[in-house]
């Protein structure tokens, strides 16, 4: 019988994975969060195989992942999972997806809640397959990426891969 771990062992170990960073006011020269997303995938052994700065527009953040998605192993969107007019990466996301992973949002709002209070539940953070492949949405502030990124998606990317047949 296979341990609960037999998946993470035989799990494809490098990703090539996007980073979008949904914003109207963000460059390459002050998207931290960007910067930071790409270098935790790296210092875990994955690529990034793809990084662009978007506009919060619904219509935009969606065409950018269904372009780019084909071509790598899932992406990463970081911005506009707030409640403010111009938060709309949960709506670009959300629609695009085949299958939401419910417990991603759930789990990084109760981690959320431990470090910034009743706050976290003003994220949308989502998570879920589309085409296949993984997409996720990740609230724009660096603590909260960091957050996401070392708890949750990089302790289980090669387990999903293994899951999607990556």
């Amino acid at each position: 019988m296979a341990t609960p771990d037999h998946h993470h062992l035989s799990a494809k170990r490098a990703l090539k994975l996007g980073v979008i960073t949904a914003s109207d006011t963000r460059t390459s020269a002050t998207d931290e969060s960007g910067r930071l997303i790409a270098d935790l995938l790296a210092r875990a052994g994955h690529q990034t195989g793809f990084y662009e700065i978007v506009p919060d527009d619904p219509e935009r953040i969606a065409n950018t992942v269904r372009a780019q998605l084909p071509a790598l192993d899932g992406i990463i969107v970081n911005g506009g999972t707030g409640i403010a007019a111009r938060d709309t990466s949960f709506e670009a996301v959300k629609r695009l997806l085949d299958k939401e992973l419910e417990g991603f949002g759930e789990l990084f709002r109760m981690l959320s809640y431990q470090e910034i209070g009743p706050a976290a539940f003003l994220s949308r953070a989502t998570a879920g397959i589309s085409a296949g492949k993984l997409v996720v949405s990740l609230p724009g502030s660096p603590k909260a990426c960091r957050l996401a990124m070392e708890k949750l998606l990089l302790p289980e990317l090669g387990h999903i891969a293994y899951l999607l047949n990556l």
